[in-house]
This record gives structure tokens, sequence and C-alpha cells, in this order.
């Protein structure tokens, strides 16, 4: 017998009445939008067991026995997966074609498995552990409630080893929870990855837990925690509440997108079921994909300001590059649709709705309200914020439109506009074509071996050779990204551009195009993004060790300049009236770099001796000069 298609399995779902099927031997009775009787399971006989049409699934309050139409037959009837599928679709007259294709079990099951396990072991948490107190008033404050919590799958990860202790007692190894992203490995030992978080569960398209996002209780960075990348997850391939609002896409012939979890929570309580969110990055191709399966009309309703209009305009590009028809719902300033649906309803969200206005008429607004398009010297400029939109259009009708608005607006012709898009963005970005020999300001001699700057010298106020080195492994292997958002602070880079770069790809997340990336950034960034690409991927095979020692020794800087501030205040006072107090700040500064970042106190300030195993070295009764031979 065949494996099932899953296409064959959506469709049987899709056909499957829940509320009909589980009303057959469940007395069953409306109330308000889902449908309540007792629990067959535990044989309760107060209405606590709750079946919800639109997101076809049940849950009991008492039990807590929760699934899907499948789910369902399994637990009340005690049948397989494949023999619950066939009895549904027997039911729905629909036939499954029989095909030979590969036997056995699903090669994931395990990981799936250790997903819902986590994931009911985390629910019970947050109902019961008393360090879950945070996150039920967490919860509270934002007018969640416990049965909303426990309906959603809600859950508390707690601090210490109960968790890892929890699952070796349900048999799932060390391995599997590493490899399913529960776990992370600390030299050779399992460690929960999720500590003191609010739990948000993440689910494939058939319903299956695959992930968690974490939000932290306690102010510790990052403030929202995925799961990593695992066979079953990938970030970037999925949507938050897809799996439940798919159908609801398909009956409202639209999706609403928004940028967090707790915004497509209230959307739903709401009413609003059509409502999914990206997964901690920017809008990917594939997520664009997913969309367009259910519907040709997307809404984005992320938040007003700088980071959220960004993030609007990149998404809605990415939109229109699968023919998707993209409206833009504006937030009023300082809200997000969580507090606005909080505290005005429905009621306050339904007219930014209906006056959702399309992405490229949303562009011409801001552009006009900066007085870009009345202004000549502008009109360049405003020009090329527009082209993005017009080049990513990729139905035919669309991109026509867009050029005829473009042009009526700017007062172009419509040939000018048509031949501006037409220009490969690969070919006018500086980011994708660098200058051949573009050096960074402050370089002093230009590079003995073009195209690098291992040989370079450089002045002491030349670009930091650790900043130029971080940022090209950043640029040109975006998958250290997900490490440098939590590691890495924009601060460490004092070189603007790099600065202005570094958060450019942190808000842009992992599918960010260097191409779209360099249109978002000033021209001295975007020159040295060029420069950065040129310079190509850092050589060796040490990456990780090469990421590490970059990231010590660009945030040991502060202490550093400390230490020689105090070295020189310190060489000035000898036999001074000041020599005591500035030997005392002197020994705590080195005391201070040699302990917090020892690896850097080695490289940098390592005693040279000589060959008779004695000092030498330049003025200072106990301390050599530093070496100056580093990365600046």
């Amino acid at each position: 017998m065949g494996r099932i298609p899953d296409e064959m399995i959506e469709q049987i779902r899709d056909a499957t009445d829940i509320v009909g099927m589980i009303g057959q031997s469940v007395d069953l009775k409306r109330t308000g939008s889902d449908w309540r009787g007792p629990c067959p399971f535990h044989g309760g006989t107060g209405r606590n067991f709750s079946v919800h049409p639109r997101r076809q699934a049940f849950y009991c309050f008492v039990c807590h026995e929760k699934g899907d139409v499948f789910s369902y037959q399994m637990k009340r009837f005690g049948m397989d997966y494949p023999t619950a599928i066939r009895d549904l679709a027997q039911r729905a007259g629909i036939t499954i074609p029989e095909r030979a294709e590969r036997q056995g079990p699903d090669p994931h099951e395990h990981l799936y498995a250790a997903c819902a396990s986590a994931q009911d072991w985390f629910a019970t948490q947050l109902r019961e552990h008393p360090d879950a107190s945070a996150a039920r008033t967490y919860l509270a404050e934002r007018e969640i409630t416990d049965e909303v919590a426990a309906v959603h799958g809600l859950g508390f990860a707690p601090r210490g080893k109960e968790f890892l202790q929890q699952m070796g007692r349900l048999g799932i190894s060390d391995a599997t929870l590493i490899e399913s992203g529960l776990a992370v490995d600390r030299d050779g030992r399992p460690a929960p990855r999720f500590r003191h978080r609010l739990l948000f569960p993440i689910h494939d398209l058939r319903g299956r837990v695959v992930a968690f996002g974490g939000r932290s209780l306690d102010g510790s960075e990052p403030k929202y925690l995925n799961s990593p990348e695992t066979p079953v997850f990938g970030k970037g391939r999925m949507l938050y509440n897809l799996h439940a609002a798919r159908h609801a896409i398909r009956k409202a012939e639209r999706a609403l997108v928004v940028e967090g979890y707790f915004d497509v929570l209230r959307l739903v309580l709401a009413g609003f079921e059509e409502v999914v969110a990206p997964l901690g990055t920017a809008l990917t191709e594939e997520q664009a994909a997913l969309l367009e399966r259910y519907t040709n009309t997307v809404i984005t309703l992320y938040d007003s300001d700088a980071a959220g209009l960004k993030a609007t305009f990149r998404a809605g590009d990415v939109l229109l590059a699968h023919k998707l028809r993209v409206r833009v719902a504006t937030m009023p300033p300082g809200e997000d649709p969580d507090t606005l649906v909080r505290a005005g309803g429905a009621e306050a969200l339904e007219p930014l709705l209906r006056d959702a206005m399309d992405v490229l008429e949303r562009k011409l607004q801001l552009l006009d309200r900066k007085g870009w398009l009345d202004d000549v010297n502008h009109r360049r400029e405003a020009l090329d914020r527009l082209l993005p939109t017009i080049r990513a259009a990729e139905d035919p009708v669309t991109k026509d439109l867009y050029i005829g608005r473009v042009a009526e607006r700017l007062q172009v012709s419509r040939e000018v506009v048509r031949e501006e898009s037409l220009r490969s963005l690969r070919r006018t970005t500086p980011a994708a074509q660098p200058v051949p020999g573009t050096a960074f300001p402050g370089s002093a001699e230009p590079s003995v071996r073009r195209g690098s700057i291992a040989r370079r010298r450089v002045s002491s106020a030349a670009v930091n050779k650790s900043e130029i080195e971080l940022m090209r492994l950043l640029v040109t292997d975006p998958s250290w990204l997900d490490r440098a958002r939590t590691e890495v602070h924009a601060t460490w880079f004092a070189y603007a551009p790099f600065r202005e770069l570094f958060v450019a790809l942190v808000d842009a997340g992992d599918a960010m195009e260097l191409d779209t990336l360099a249109n978002l950034v000033a021209p001295d960034a975007r020159a040295s993004l060029g420069r950065l690409l040129e310079l190509g991927p850092l050589g060796g095979n040490a990456v990780d060790a090469q990421y590490a020692a970059l990231c010590e020794t660009l945030e040991a800087r502060p202490t550093v300049q400390r230490y020689e501030d105090a070295m020189v205040r310190y060489r000035a006072s000898l036999d001074g009236p000041d020599a005591v107090a500035a030997k005392q700040e002197f020994d705590a500064a080195k005391q201070g770099l040699k302990e917090r970042y020892p690896r850097e106190w080695s490289r940098r300030f390592a005693i040279k001796r000589s060959a008779n195993g004695r000092r030498g070295g330049r003025p200072g009764p106990t301390e050599p000069e530093p070496e100056r031979n580093d990365h600046e």
C-alpha cells in the first residue's frame, strides 16, 4: 500500500466537516464561534470539550486532549494514521489512488514526536509550573486568557534541566532533542534551547508541531528566539498560523500578513482568521509562494515607523514577484495590530483594511508627503525609490499600470520609466558590481594584491581590519547572521557605513537579496558593500574560530582603550604626586582586561622575552609596550 500524497491528505481534511464528524458521538452545541460538549476522552459531563470548525481542531480544557480530524479518529477509535485518513476519505467520497512509493515510516517521525511531546509538556508547565507565574501574568496583561492560551497551544519553558529529564523519561534521546532544535550541544552535553520563555508552537501545513518561538520574560536578548533550522523546520519556508489560516484565506480571498505572534493571535480572536506572520525574518520567496497557493491578494499590516515601512516594501516586492496583488494597511502611529484591536476591537481594524492601498500608491503617497514629486531636484531620486517595485511586478498588467502611474506622477514619459525599469539592477547597483580597486576610507597605501586586505598597510584612521573581516563574513555568508543577531552589537562597528550595513542586515533577515539590501542603505554603505563583495569570503577552514576571535576583538576594544589610557597616565605620572593613584588605576584596568578577555590580552599584549629569558621593551617598570601589528 503506497504512501498517501500530502495534497490528497489536505483534500480529505478540507472535505471533512469536523463538527458533523465529532457530533456523531458527542452532543455538541454552538457557543459563539465554536461548539461545546462533554469530552469523549475523559468521560466528563460538563461542556469542556471545544470543537473549532474554522481551525478544524478540537480541544478539552480538562484533560487537554487536542488535535485535528485525523487525530480524533486515531485517539477515539484506536486507528493508526493511514487508517484514519482512509476512513475519512471514504466518508467524504474521495478515492485515494494506489501507487508504488517509498514504504516504511517517515524518516523524520522521531522529530515530529519529539516536538509534539515537548509542546504537551510546555503547555502543562504554563498551567502548573510555579515559575510560569511571570508568563501567566504577562499573558493576562495582554488580555490573553488561560482558555485562549490552551486552545492555541502556548507553553512555558522553565529554567533548569526539568525538560531534559522529562524527555528522557519519555524515551527521547539527547541526539533527537538536538536534531529537532529543542536542545543545544554544550561541549558534548545537551542543554535546553528555551529557558524562562513563553512559547508559541509552530506548525507545518499538516498541523504537526515542528518548532517553537520563545518570548523572553526577563528582558534577556534576543526578545524572540526561534527554533533553528532542522530537517522538518525552515523559518524561511513556513508561515506562522498558515496551517489554521489557509481555509479562511481561501474563503476571504485574501491573506493578512502581520509581523508577530501576538498580532496573529489578537486578529484571530477578533474574527480575522486569514492572518499569518513570517517567522522572525523578512518575507521570503518560499513564503510568498505558499500564499500564492491560497489567494491572489495580500494585505500587509506592519508598523508605520521607518523599520516597519522598510519591511512593508521589502515584502511587497517579494509578493509582487509571485503575481500577487499587494495592498498596504497603514497603522496609526505607535500602534500595531495587537494594540489596535485590543483597544478598539475588530471595528478599529476594518476601516484600515477597507482603505488599504496598493503598495506602489503607498510609496507615492510617502514621497508626495516629503515633497519629492513636485521638486525637480528630487524626482530622479523618487524614481529610483519606485523602480524596485515596478521591476518586482511579475504580472504584465500590473507592471504596465505601475509604469503609467509613475510616469504621470513624476511628469516623465512612459518610455523613460519603462527603459529605466528594464535596466538590470545588478548592472546599476554598486553592491552588485563593485568598482575594481575601490578602497575603504583611510587607506594609507594601495593593496599589494588587488582585491585583498591581507597585506594592506593602513593608518590609525583607517577602517579597523576586524570590522572589515567580520562584515565580509556576514555579507558573503548570511548563515552567520543568525548568530550575529544575538552575539554582535552595532556599536562594535566604529565605521558608520558598516554600522548601517549591519543594522540593515539584521533587520532584513536571512532571505535578503544583496541587490535589495543595497537600495536600503546610503551611498557610502553601498560602496562599502560593493568592496566587501569584491574581497570575497574569508579564507581558511576554521571560520568558526575566526568569527569568535573577531567578535572578541571588537567587543574588547573599549576595555583595551581603557587599559591603554591608564598605561599612558601611569607612565606620565612616574615619580610624581599622582603615581600611586595612577598605578592603582592602571592595575585595575590591566586586571579587568586579562580576566574578561584573556585571549585578546594574550594576542595583543604578550610579553616579549629576549633570548636569555628576560623581558625586553619600552619604559614602564612592569608592562611592555602594546603590540601595534593588530587589526588597526
